[in-house]
């Protein structure tokens, strides 16, 4: 089996699993992931993550192309924005997932720092998450948005709508954005309960100890 046969099988596994398991359902959601050769596979327009087929995955070269396989996802624009601004990104997850589209909902969230710190493990995997406004799904003006942040940030929630995070490869990028959807879970089961939070300090230290790209 060739590296982008597996790539394309992997990629497929991991939808199933998110799907099966209610991150994203219907024909919601969609993935990329980084080829050998600098393309990207993407999952097709109007498909379930449920259902992919590895064969009918779009498929584009290094230029940006569109060579073969099913039309890709109408989010290409938001996928592209992470691409172009964070280099080593070599995967994209955007999903609908309820407790995270729940929380971007509440009043008080704080734009720049969407997940309350309630773990430490939204902070390793994330970072810090910006939360941005509410756009018409396919608006090419949230891959604007995405630019605009410089690549500074790994991981995104658009508003009413569902989180987009980026990851050195499929799996990280997948584990990453289960990890928001836990975490948005916590912040919406301990809303109004005054949970402890971490301290200011001991975000500090986890972001030292990991090396976690932090933007201030």
């Amino acid at each position: 089996m060739t590296e982008e046969a597996r790539l394309r099988e992997l990629i497929c596994e991991l939808t199933k699993s998110l799907f099966d398991r209610g991150l994203t359902h219907g024909s919601t959601g969609n993935i990329s992931a980084r080829t050998a050769d600098g393309g990207l596979l993407v999952s097709p327009t109007g498909t379930s993550l449920g259902r992919l087929d590895p064969a009918q995955l779009s498929r584009f070269d290094a230029r940006g192309r569109h060579v073969s396989g099913d039309q890709p996802t109408k989010e290409m624009p938001l996928h592209s924005a992470f691409y172009d601004t964070r280099s080593q990104a070599g995967a994209v997850v955007h999903l609908h997932c309820c407790h995270a589209v729940a929380w971007s909902m509440m009043p008080d969230v704080d734009e720049d720092d969407f997940l309350p710190p309630l773990t430490p493990y939204a902070i390793m995997q994330l970072g810090r998450v910006k939360l941005l406004p509410f756009f018409r799904p396919g608006d090419p003006a949230i891959g604007d948005a995405v630019r605009g942040l410089a690549g500074k940030r790994s991981a995104v929630m658009l508003a009413n709508h569902g989180p987009v995070v980026a990851g050195k490869d499929v799996e990280a990028a997948c584990n990453a954005i289960e990890e928001l959807e836990a975490s948005a879970r916590l912040a919406v089961l301990t809303c109004g309960c005054r949970p402890r939070l971490l301290r200011k300090e001991q975000v500090r230290d986890i972001v030292t100890t990991f090396n976690v790209e932090w933007e201030a």
